[in-house]
């Protein structure tokens, strides 16, 4: 049986056996009752040794007493029984469990050993347990007609109805399983399966979203992270989930402060654990959410609107202060407001009030009371815009059901048809967040009415989230460039390269590197200032120093021979023995200068950080962040996020960069850093000089990890 066999047998089975159960439990009474209210078709075994009646039912004393084998054990037995249990249901045959007991990973050494030997003993005998420590599951997608059928081993009560839908949710969390199933389904959302994963002994979260991504009944996958606990299968996870076209949701906590890499580049103190995390997610096509709300309304919108094609707005309202508030927070999340083209302000003239405007957004005003098709017929204009990639048509569903309700019901089956036959999709969302009523069910069911996104704070956010995975879903078929092959390094990979070897390890893998001559004395040092030409600089040249300016190893500005011989002596006097004499340079001036740094996280492997470099780098903290491979196209994206980004368009009369060419030469450093291999901790340029088409590494370092 392969994992994902298993994973599939454990939410699909034909009986259960629900070992532990007993009247005293609130657990087994809430697991049984979800059992049999929610319809799950097979049957469900009581096992007691105790008693021979527990909930109404016939209790068994065994599994092995059983009449027939089952498909699935629900574990409730005590801490110290449950392997126990296990290991009489492998000797059955049994394949399938959840273990809702505690007393494991989560408590301390002893649990620990007790979670390390469920895990193997599931191993050798090929278990999939979901747990310990875990409510269960509630999986609706089994194909059943009925929309609140499931199949519900759940060890919380769950209210009816059920709502059958297309997002999947995993949770590594059990006591907010409940909280995130009662506001889906109070917003009409309906989910595939929801799933608290406990401590992830056997079946983690990956294997899940592995399911997930396989399963036709899943649209968008949302996820309470938190701790990524294997980030190279998470990765790879998601990338499945993108290529099949489905967004994956995440809300992940135990945000952290910044984290040094190492102690010796700058680049360590920009990359932070969750600055690392944020860049992960961006790349791989996770949308990160900032609230349990967020998580479900954003998969709520992905799952009825699919991908949206751009982030060009058309807005439609009956509200004035509704038009400030969007057009406030479509600037946040980065969409676009465009004005009308002429032929729609023409045709929204026709039909508003003389005291409407036809602005986009737009508000058709409060006479939509006196003329209650007035919205549905701006919609169907707006939505042939064709500088408008997405409409948002502002609009609550009833809360209360009118005495004669047909009329409503015929008003909403005209908007619906105008909706489905928009050459635009269209995203509806409510003013503010507001369960959906049985009403506002009942004429969704009746007339096909799409689903209505909560409030126009979640709503916004959504339609952001949603135009950003469409975007990244569109490139997620470029594969980056492949690596460049290892250069040749000489010397042992130890310590920390000065920037007179990290130089020529850049210069030799094609990154344009400034003219430097090694200087052991004084008059070597100005035979080489001669020759570039003044002014110049002089650094220290010495083995293991990674900050030269700290110790008073830089001099800047050197005009003259004297200079430089005084610089010489000075710098050797500061960096002490260590010293091998100065690396000697043309002095360079204007521009702008960047840092492109390559680290390495603990988890995640080699990131690459781009910002305002120089002396700068570290109390700005202008970066961003990618994970290695990039290539040129993803490396101009992290240049086009940096705050400081106008200073390379050439702001305030400023000589533009040649971002194609940047783009290239940071590539490269990326690719050199990769293939550079394990044996690397960190690469850095800092800075960087971007002058026009004139790009430059002015200093360099390299760190190992041996």
């Amino acid at each position: 049986m392969t994992a994902g066999e298993g994973v599939r047998g454990l939410f699909a089975p034909g009986s259960i056996a629900m070992v532990g159960a007993t009247d005293k439990s609130g657990w087994s009474v809430a697991t049984f009752a979800n059992l049999r209210r929610h319809g799950f078709p097979g049957p469900v075994y009581l096992v007691n040794p105790r008693t021979e009646v527990v909930h109404g039912e016939r209790a068994y004393r065994s599994l092995s007493d059983l009449p027939e084998r089952v498909d699935l054990v629900y574990v409730m037995v005590p801490t110290s029984v449950v392997l126990d249990v296990l290991k009489e249901g492998a000797r059955l045959g049994i394949r399938h469990y959840v273990v809702l007991t505690a007393g494991f990973g989560e408590t301390g050494a002893e649990g620990r050993k007790r979670e390390e030997e469920l895990t193997a003993l599931s191993r050798a005998n090929n278990l999939t347990v979901l747990g310990p420590n875990g409510n269960g599951y509630i999986n609706t997608s089994d194909g059943r007609a009925r929309s609140e059928a499931g199949i519900t081993p759940y060890g919380l009560p769950i209210p009816p109805p059920l709502l059958r839908g297309s997002v999947g949710v995993v949770l590594q969390s059990g006591a907010l399983a409940s909280s995130v199933l009662a506001f889906s389904q109070a917003r009409g959302i309906g989910l595939s399966l929801l799933t608290s994963m406990g401590n992830e002994a056997v079946v983690s979260v990956t294997d899940v979203i592995d399911h997930l991504v396989d399963d036709p009944a899943t649209r968008v996958i949302a996820l309470f992270l938190e701790s990524i606990r294997r980030p190279e299968e998470f990765a790879r996870v998601a990338r499945r989930a993108l290529a099949a076209g489905k967004p994956i949701v995440a809300l992940k906590i135990g945000r952290s402060g910044l984290a040094s890499r190492t102690a010796q580049a700058h680049t360590g103190a920009l990359v932070g654990d969750d600055a690392v995390i944020d860049a992960a997610f961006r790349q791989l096509g996770v949308i990160r959410v900032r609230s349990l709300e967020d998580l479900i309304i954003t998969a709520g919108l992905l799952a009825s609107s699919g991908p949206l094609p751009g982030p060009r707005l058309g807005v439609v309202t009956p509200s004035g202060g509704a038009s400030e508030i969007i057009a406030d927070r479509a600037e946040d999340e980065g969409l676009a407001l465009p004005a009308f083209a002429e032929e729609t302000v023409a045709r929204l003239t026709e039909i508003m009030p003389d005291f409407g405007r036809p602005a986009n957004p737009l508000d058709v005003t409060g006479y939509v009371v006196v003329d209650r098709t007035l919205l549905s017929r701006a919609l169907r204009i707006v939505a042939e815009d064709p500088g408008i990639d997405v409409v948002m048509l502002l609009s609550d569903l009833p809360r209360g059901e009118p005495p004669d309700p047909e009329p409503v019901f015929r008003l909403y089956e005209k908007s619906t048809r105008i909706i489905e036959e928009s050459p635009r999709p269209v995203v509806i969302v409510g003013n503010v967040l507001t369960d959906v009523g049985s009403f506002a069910r009942t004429i969704q069911e009746r007339t096909g009415y799409p689903h209505v996104v909560g409030g126009i704070e979640h709503g916004m956010s959504a339609i952001g989230a949603a135009v950003r995975w469409s975007a990244v879903r569109e490139r997620a078929a470029v594969r980056p460039r492949a690596m460049t092959p290892p250069p040749v390094v000489r010397g042992e990979r130890t310590g920390v390269w000065a920037e007179h070897r990290a130089s020529a390890l850049l210069a030799e893998a094609g990154v344009p590197v400034v003219p430097s001559e090694l200087a052991p004395d004084e008059e070597t040092a100005v035979a080489a200032a001669e020759r570039f030409g003044y002014p110049v600089v002089l650094k220290a040249a010495a083995e293991g120093l990674g900050h030269k300016s700290d110790v008073g190893g830089v001099r800047l500005g050197l005009g003259s021979a004297d200079d430089v011989r005084r610089a010489h002596r000075e710098i050797l006097a500061a960096v002490g023995a260590s010293g091998l004499g100065t690396l000697v340079q043309p002095q360079r001036e204007g521009g702008v200068e960047l840092l492109a740094g390559v680290v390495r996280d603990p988890a995640w492997g080699l990131v690459l950080a781009v910002g305002l470099g120089g002396v700068w780098v570290e109390v700005l903290k202008d970066s961003v962040l990618r994970l290695l491979p990039v290539d040129a196209a993803e490396v101009r994206r992290a240049l086009g996020e940096l705050r400081g980004a106008k200073l390379l368009t050439g702001a305030r009369g400023t000589e533009p960069a040649d971002l194609d060419a940047l783009a290239e030469v940071i590539t490269s450093v990326a690719d050199l850093a990769g293939a550079l291999g394990d044996d690397l901790e960190s690469l850095e340029i800092n800075p960087l000089l971007v002058r026009g088409s004139h790009i430059e590494a002015l200093d360099a370092l390299v760190t190992w990890r041996t």
